[in-house]
């Protein structure tokens, strides 16, 4: 599905900050939404997708980053789950963004230092629609 970033973060029952560049969001069930940039992912083993990337990503701190790095410690700490979002462009380069969601895969945030962070997602069957319909997990 091509989808907005609004759409994307709304499949999950999020509000993302902004409408271009929001890096995450709470959504309504507690879990983070998390907005994934393609290049950022890698498979250390058999049945995990992680996702690597920084805060910091962006020289100039926005709110954006700071919600973020925020939303991460919750996630951490807390032990919340963690939704994919995945945003690319579609001519490429830069532009028209859109997004799609992985609904299938469920993250953990496995480390986070302040600035580098790791979230690894593996696949947990019906776990969307159990969160959709308000199932206990």
């Amino acid at each position: 599905m091509n989808l907005t970033l609004i759409d994307a973060f709304g499949m999950f029952g999020a509000k993302p900050g902004s409408k271009n560049g929001a890096r995450s969001a709470i959504a309504a069930d507690g879990a983070m939404v998390l907005n994934c940039e393609q290049a950022c992912f890698r498979h250390p083993e058999r049945g995990v997708l992680r996702y690597e990337n920084r805060v910091s990503t962006d020289p100039v701190v926005t709110k954006d980053a700071q919600l973020l790095g925020q939303h991460l410690t919750l996630a951490r700490d807390g032990a919340l789950p963690v939704r994919m979002v995945v945003s690319f462009f579609t001519d490429g380069k830069s532009g028209n963004r859109r997004c799609h969601v992985r609904p299938d895969l469920v993250g953990k945030v496995v480390s986070f230092d302040g600035d580098h962070f790791v979230v690894d997602f593996e696949r947990r069957e019906g776990e969307f629609e159990r969160a959709r319909a308000g199932a206990p997990k």
